[in-house]
C-alpha cells in the first residue's frame, strides 16, 4: 500500500510527460489549470501602466513568448479535456493565452493582478469568485493570470510558465511541472 501511496505522490507532484498531465488531473478531480504568464522580465508594472496600452505594461519576452507557445504544444500533447481559455486582461497574460493556441481565449477580470494594489485584491477574487461558480465541471478551463491570483486562490506561487492544477469542489491544488520537449 505505501509503494502505491508513493507512486499516486510523484504522479501529483511532477507529471514526467504531457501525457501524465492528464492523468494527474484525473486522478485529483481537476477542473481548473491555474497557469501563470510566461517570462515577462520585472517585477509588477510602471507606474501609470494602463491596461489598454501594452506599450505601457511589463511584456513576455522573446523567451517567455517561446515558452507559452512550447506550453501550448505541452498541452496539447496531454491530451487534457479543455474546456476553455481565460485570460487576465494583462498583456503578458493575454499573450500567453494566444500564444498557447489552444482556442479561443475570453478575458476575465476576476484573474487580473492585484500586485501593488490590495485595494484591488478584495473586488477582484470576488469576481474569481463568481467565474469559478460558473464554470463546468465536465472538463478543464485553463486560466492563465497572475503569481498573487493563483498564490490567493490555492497558496502556491508558480514561477512564470507554472502551472497548479485545482479542484473547485474540493480547493485541493497541486503544482505540477508540464513538461516542455
Amino acid at each position: 500500500m505505501r509503494l502505491g501511496l508513493a507512486a499516486l505522490f510523484l504522479a501529483l507532484a511532477s507529471p514526467a510527460t504531457a501525457a501524465d498531465l492528464a492523468t494527474t488531473a484525473r486522478m485529483m478531480g481537476a477542473d481548473v489549470l491555474f497557469l501563470r504568464h510566461a517570462i515577462a522580465p520585472g517585477t509588477g508594472d510602471p507606474a501609470g501602466f494602463r491596461l489598454d496600452d501594452c506599450t505601457t505594461q511589463r511584456n513576455l519576452s522573446d523567451d517567455g513568448r517561446a515558452q507559452a507557445r512550447a506550453l501550448g504544444d505541452a498541452l496539447r500533447q496531454s491530451w487534457l479535456p479543455i474546456r476553455a481559455v481565460l485570460s487576465s486582461q494583462w498583456c503578458r497574460a493575454k499573450d500567453t493565452a494566444d500564444l498557447l493556441s489552444l482556442g479561443p481565449v475570453s478575458f476575465d477580470p476576476g484573474l487580473n493582478s492585484f500586485f501593488g494594489d490590495p485595494e484591488a485584491r478584495a473586488p477582484t477574487l470576488t469576481l474569481f469568485d463568481t467565474t469559478l461558480a460558473t464554470l463546468p465541471r465536465d472538463a478543464v478551463t485553463i486560466m492563465v493570470t497572475h503569481q498573487v491570483v493563483i498564490s490567493a486562490v490555492t497558496g502556491h506561487s508558480p514561477a512564470s510558465g507554472g502551472a497548479v492544477l485545482y479542484d473547485i469542489d474540493t480547493g485541493q491544488a497541486q503544482p505540477v511541472d508540464i513538461p516542455l520537449d
